[in-house]
């Protein structure tokens, strides 16, 4: 097996860790949106939408594995992770993303209307930035995006 073929299966188990903590927002009545924290190809943290539940505007699931990563690791530098979301960031937490030194963002489904990647915005190509990020997209998009449609489709009926 090659090196590339041995990242794809990587990126597929962690997505779908992050999967599962999407599913749990949902379950808790958030936007189902999951976000797992790896380093050494271990998970250091993980996080999942609570802003309804915290009364917290920032407590997007990316946000909240940076949190519990910065503690774990004991330091606010995430250099040499990789950040697994099932959805595209938004500036905020593109922004946190950078800041922490995250080497590697891997995402699932595209936000067209608030996605900082490549929809909406394209926060990681700005030159003026002083860190610059990996980033790999459509990892296990089909099921993060059916997952995103059936929870609002609910909502709306």
């Amino acid at each position: 097996m090659n090196a590339d073929c041995g990242l794809k299966n990587q990126d597929e188990q962690f997505m779908q860790h992050a999967l599962e903590l999407a599913r749990r927002a949902e379950q808790e009545g958030e936007v189902p949106v999951g976000a797992v924290l790896v380093k050494d190809n271990a998970i250091v943290a993980e996080g999942w939408n609570r802003p309804i539940s915290g009364c917290d505007p920032t407590a997007h699931a990316e946000i909240q594995a940076l949190r519990a990563a910065g503690q774990t690791l004991g330091n606010y530098r995430l250099v040499d992770t990789t950040l697994y979301v099932t959805l595209e960031p938004c500036i905020m937490c593109i922004g946190a993303i950078m800041h922490a030194r995250v080497r590697r963002l891997v995402y699932a489904s595209s936000d067209p209307r608030a996605g900082a990647i490549h929809s909406a915005y394209t926060i990681p190509d700005d030159a003026k930035l002083n860190h610059a990020i990996e980033v790999e997209s459509g990892v296990l998009a089909d099921e993060c995006s059916s997952l995103l449609t059936n929870f609002f489709r609910a909502r709306r009926s």
